[in-house]
């Protein structure tokens, strides 16, 4: 039987959870999703759903304080796999040897926020570099999240793969190409990066992408970003994602996310791969 995977969400501790596992200055949650965004509601939630296993990316709530998602991948080991937040302030044998540690703790990839680099360094930078590097040497994948723009971050995402084609990248939210104008351009984009065998892209958070113009059950996304994708990148380098919690905020909920990108798939090996196959290729079997 298939299992289903969910490739992208967060988790962090509660209120009273954070006396023991703190929020990164300035991080705390909103008040709406403090409480509800635990190991334990997650786990809720996939179990309602039927979710087999879930790729928790590391929360800028704890930033790079990694210890709440190592905790629950240890008690949940066959539910839970981690991907980290790489530290650009870090040198580049220092990042290289976090990432090592972290790899221990049940981490499968790194995520790079490009906004969490200095204003005008490029992730494609001296540490940058070594981590994307070593994470193709490790079978790592890097997560890339262009929460501005794919415009901003395309040469610096292309030379990323330049040094170290071998690194599978994944583009976050369908690469945020919103259905706009200025979206339309920065799809295409998106699609020109299939060109790499080892980018994927994620099909989640899709109530990101909608810029007012879409809602649930996302039609124009579908017909505008997922069928194109489908098109040129195939199933086998697409997967789903819910970004959870912030998906329980929106018409649909968490089960709305995951049945929309699964109705849009007619093809049983098609469907089995963007709900868990590519996950499972990408970051190892959920057993």
């Amino acid at each position: 039987m298939p299992r289903i995977i969910d490739s992208h969400l967060h988790i962090w501790a509660t209120s009273s959870e954070s006396s023991f596992f703190p929020y990164a200055p300035d991080q705390a949650p909103p008040s709406s999703l403090q409480d509800v965004a635990s190991a334990d509601c997650l786990l809720q939630q996939m179990e309602a759903v039927g979710i087999d296993g879930a790729l928790i990316v590391q929360p800028i709530n704890h930033k790079y304080d990694h210890s709440y998602v190592a905790q629950a991948i240890k008690r949940h080991p066959t539910k839970f796999k981690g991907m980290m937040l790489h530290d650009p302030s870090l040198s580049a044998e220092m990042a290289v040897n976090r990432l090592e540690e972290l790899v221990l703790q049940g981490f499968v990839g790194v995520r790079f926020n490009p906004y969490l680099w200095a204003d005008g360094a490029a992730m494609s930078s001296e540490s940058g570099i070594s981590v994307y590097k070593r994470c193709g040497e490790l079978d790592l994948p890097v997560g890339i999240m262009c929460f501005k723009g794919l415009d901003l971050h395309y040469e610096d995402i292309l030379q990323l793969i330049r040094h170290s084609p071998n690194t599978v990248c994944i583009l976050d939210h369908l690469g945020f190409c919103a259905l706009t104008e200025k979206g339309d351009k920065q799809f295409e984009q998106l699609l020109s990066l299939a060109q790499y065998p080892n980018v994927l892209v994620k099909i989640s958070a899709l109530f990101r992408n909608t810029d007012n113009l879409d809602s649930f059950p996302y039609n124009k996304l579908k017909t505008r970003r997922f069928d194109p994708l489908m098109e040129r990148f195939g199933a086998t380098r697409l997967m789903m994602g819910t970004d959870f919690p912030f998906v329980t905020e929106v018409e649909g909920g968490y089960s709305g996310a995951v049945e929309t990108v699964k109705s849009w798939i007619m093809d049983e090996e098609e469907r089995d791969a963007v709900m868990g196959g590519t996950a499972e290729r990408a970051f190892g079997k959920w057993i």
